[in-house]
């Protein structure tokens, strides 16, 4: 059996160079493409929960996140004239540890960028798999061979594509869209945060770095609608359009979205698909097993993976097939108790008159029932409920 050892990781947000820490360490030789120029900054708050903080532990990064924490306070909801209406459960939206995505993706480059090969600003435009070895062709770079390729490259993946067929095959949207932007903390939040919904969108405003800005998060409930995924104007009218007759703070946020550093929109979707692997080629993190950001647990869910897909490979000596067969078979009952998470999507941005009423009810009376600890409880039973093998 040919020993495997160079490796092509499409994506460095989170589960590429997570991987490439690993593969490194037991001594492979990596290099990720990256479609953007540079690690992207800002972006939404990611939690980690459970088991996935003793593999953080094992890199030597918990410390080293934990001084970029950011924890968000109480959450109040209010109505359009900025009066408390309910509130939600102290730890409800966020786990463990908490963490802006921007700077988690630039610690994780930061402790491989030495000894991994990083090309930006480029991309992979085909894949042709041989005996031996898969060659690859770039947008920019001269082609290449490499052993295996892994496609990290989130719920849009390019290399899912290309291997494993269309993204209309592979991706299940959840009938929520959700904007997210930075923004000044011009409601003096600190690091608390506010909610304001009218019947089919939510939309919140959260204190963080240290109460020096915020994030602002627009959700709209609605069916597929066609827009370019890269097209950040087109996707921002769409979201001016939605919520213009809004009311709150609402036409105050719309005008800083023009002026906010960062923007990211998307439908909230979740993967589903048959099999994590094809020949030679292998998909990690959203890219595999999205499971949307209801759930609250991809940033977990692509660390895990990533460190069971580098200690399987690492122990196989060459029998990719069986590392890879070896990855699913651990992580994937996670993943899809993770995704049955999301199945609640339609509390948080109800549709009907009848759910939006009971969901407004619900929130009002959830933190004095029983029921808050079943809903903080339950992502920390499912971020528990596997047990990792010790590969070094």
């Amino acid at each position: 059996m040919k020993t495997t050892k160079t490796i092509l990781i499409s994506g460095a947000s989170i589960a590429g160079p997570a991987l490439a820490f690993w593969l490194h360490k037991y001594g492979f030789d990596v290099t990720i493409v990256e479609q953007a120029p540079a690690i992207r900054p800002g972006g939404y708050a990611v939690d980690f929960r459970g088991v996935a903080l003793s593999v953080l532990k094992e890199m030597e990064l918990l410390e080293e996140i934990k001084k970029f924490e950011t924890r968000a306070g109480k959450i109040n909801i209010v109505d359009k004239h900025n009066a408390k209406v309910g509130s939600f459960p102290d730890a409800f939206t966020s786990g463990e540890l908490e963490i802006m995505r921007g700077d988690l993706a630039n610690i994780l480059y930061e402790a491989t960028r030495e000894n991994v090969r990083y090309i930006f600003n480029d991309s992979i435009t085909s894949l042709t798999e041989h005996n031996d070895c898969v060659t690859v062709t770039f947008k920019q770079q001269l082609p290449c061979d490499f052993d295996l390729v892994i496609g990290a490259d989130g719920l849009h993946s390019k290399v899912r594509t290309i291997a494993f067929g269309s993204e209309a095959k592979c991706v299940s949207h959840l009938g929520l869209y959700v904007a997210i932007f930075t923004t000044p903390d011009f409601l003096k939040l600190n690091m608390d945060g506010v909610f304001y919904s009218t019947l089919g969108k939510r939309v919140g405003v959260f204190g963080a770095k240290e109460g020096t800005e915020a994030r602002a998060s627009f959700y709209f409930a609605d069916k597929d609608i066609p827009y370019n995924y890269r097209d950040i104007s087109q996707q921002k009218q769409i979201v001016r359009e939605k919520f213009a007759r809004e009311e709150w703070k609402v036409p105050a946020l719309l005008e800083m979205m023009d002026n906010a550093p960062d923007f990211y929109f998307d439908a909230i979707s979740q993967v589903k698909i048959d099999s994590w692997s094809k020949g030679r080629v292998a998909l990690l993190g959203d890219a595999a097993h999205c499971a949307s950001p209801m759930s609250g647990m991809g940033t977990s869910l692509a660390v895990l993976g990533a460190y069971i897909l580098a200690g399987e490979l690492k122990e196989a000596n060459g029998d990719y097939q069986q590392a890879f067969a070896s990855y699913e078979t651990q992580l994937r009952p996670m993943a899809e108790r993770c995704q049955q998470m999301a199945d609640g999507a339609e509390w948080f941005v109800p549709s009907t008159w009848l759910k939006y009423w009971m969901s407004q009810l619900m929130w009002k009376i959830l933190p004095y029932t029983p029921w808050k600890n079943m809903m903080i409880e339950m992502p920390n039973r499912i971020a528990n409920s596997i047990t990792l093998k010790q590969y070094a």
